[in-house]
């Protein structure tokens, strides 16, 4: 959870909205502070939103590709 949370401030943006973008349940992005993890498609759809790799929001890869694929509303 820390990193999607340090995500959404690198972006200025809500887990809400990140909710609203990728169609992931608000529930499901917000589960008090990372006490669950998401399952892989949903993990998927973070990491395509955010243009990183699914190793990267579970910790396993520090080295991270921001805006590849970062989905605005200014697009």
């Amino acid at each position: 959870y820390e990193i999607f949370e340090k995500l959404l401030n690198m972006h200025n943006i809500t887990s809400y909205k990140v909710s609203k973008d990728t169609g992931i349940p608000y529930s499901a992005l917000s589960a008090e502070k990372g006490r669950s993890t998401p399952k892989q498609d949903k993990l998927e759809k973070i990491a395509d939103y955010f243009g990183v790799t699914v190793d990267y929001l579970l910790g396993r890869d520090k080295e991270m590709e921001i805006g590849i694929s970062f989905k605005s509303d200014e697009e």
